[in-house]
Parts: structure tokens; sequence; C-alpha cells
């Protein structure tokens, strides 16, 4: 495992975890990632753009806030997007399963592995 990879290991020991990547907003391009089940490549790119949006409509709303993380609910997953504290250009992508696993501890893993990821 590359240190990406070995970063993101342990968002996979939460119950129902699938897969999560680490992904650069600006080029949309996927650092590293773990697990299985879809292409993370693809994921990275629409994603970048999911971020993007949201972005814009802050802006446009002149808001004065960051975003915390992006919650997509699917019909068997959870999707989750947390831009990074330390580098607002990147961010992790977290996939769930809904039947599974438990949103709250999803959330909780990401915040808590956020803080050890630096380039």
């Amino acid at each position: 495992m590359n240190s990406i990879e070995t970063k993101l290991s342990p968002l996979m020991s939460v119950n129902g975890a699938l897969a999560a990547a680490l992904v650069d907003y600006n080029s949309g391009m996927m650092l590293g990632s773990i697990g299985t089940g879809l292409d993370l490549e693809i994921a990275a790119a629409g994603n970048t753009e999911v971020v993007r949006a949201k972005l814009k409509t802050i802006e446009m709303l002149q808001l004065n806030q960051d975003i915390d993380d992006i919650l997509i609910t699917l019909t068997s997953q959870y999707h989750l997007i947390r831009p990074m504290d330390a580098d607002r250009g990147l961010f992790i992508y977290y996939v769930l399963d809904s039947t599974k696993a438990n949103l709250a501890l999803g959330r909780r893993a990401l915040q808590s592995l956020e803080g050890t990821i630096s380039l």
C-alpha cells in the first residue's frame, strides 16, 4: 500500500465502508484510494464538480462559510465529501453501504482521519 492508501485505511474499518479516495480539487485527479465497488477515478472527477458547484453557490449567496462535508444519499449508499481544513485544495471522498453503515460513525471517522493526512 502506498502512503495515501495507508492513511485512508482506517476508514475501511467502519462497518459498511466500501471505498475512499483523496482527491485534488483543482484538477479533479485522485491522489490515492482504497476499496472497491465503483470507478473511483470517475467519482473523483464528478465529485470535484459537486464541490465546485457548492462553493460557487456559497459565493453567490455571499455566505461567509466553509463546507464541513457534503452528503449524498443514494438508494443503498452514502457518499460523503469532506474538504480538508489543512489544505482546502484536497477533499476526501468516502462511500458507505447505507444498509450496514452508521452515518454518524462514518462522519466521525472522516473528521478523525483528516488531521492525519498531509502532502
